[in-house]
């Protein structure tokens, strides 16, 4: 506890530095295993990062828990860096696709619903609870204060700083993501589409 009249300084809304910048953490919640993973990045929240993000879990996290599996399923917000109309969202997801040989669907929660997605109460919402009063001064404090986020239901987090350069600005024509051969499904297909690795592995 610290003595009265000696505060420790933060920023009101965010974490935002003149020289350590702003961080974006990106998460994936395993429902099957109740377990969180959280990528913070300390660039710009684009397309590439997220994708980046997913890739870590599955490097790390998913292929130990589903060493078996050919498909990948992944629901997500409809808007920001994965929303369902951003180009180089779905050019990156091929190439993660191609990457691990796993076949990847993505169900997509229409405009306005985001807040169904279970990572939001299963998962950020934990995670705002944990570090609730406490000053997030430096990298290190975040990621530490992610990844203790535990539940009475058993949640484990894991938490990794992305140091990554993520640019923005990066243009993807819309012929560039015809040619991924994006498979839609007949509900919606804006919302709901599947990649296939272009190795045949699957």
């Amino acid at each position: 506890m610290r003595p009265k009249k000696d505060p420790i300084l933060v920023n009101v809304y965010d974490f935002k530095d003149k020289e350590l910048g702003k961080v974006n953490p990106y998460g994936v919640y395993d429902i099957a295993n109740n377990e969180g993973w959280v990528n913070v990045g300390i660039d710009h929240d684009t397309a590439s990062f997220a994708v980046e993000s997913i890739r870590r879990w599955w490097n790390l996290m998913g292929c130990k828990s589903y060493p078996d599996a050919k498909k990948l399923l992944i629901t997500a917000d409809c808007g920001g860096s994965n929303g369902s109309r951003v180009k180089l969202w779905k050019t990156e997801l091929q190439k993660l696709t191609d990457e691990i040989g796993l076949e990847i669907s993505v169900c997509h929660f229409p405009p306005g619903t985001s807040k169904w997605n279970k990572i939001e109460h299963r998962l950020f919402s934990q995670i705002t609870l944990n570090w609730r009063g406490k000053p997030l001064t430096s990298y290190e404090v975040v990621v530490n204060l992610i990844a203790a986020t535990t539940t009475s239901k058993g949640l484990e987090v894991k938490c990794m700083l992305d140091t990554n350069k993520y640019p923005t600005g990066i243009k993807i024509e819309k012929k560039q993501v015809e040619k991924l051969g994006i498979i839609l499904d007949e509900f919606h297909g804006e919302w709901n589409y599947t990649f296939k690795p272009k190795n045949g592995v699957s």
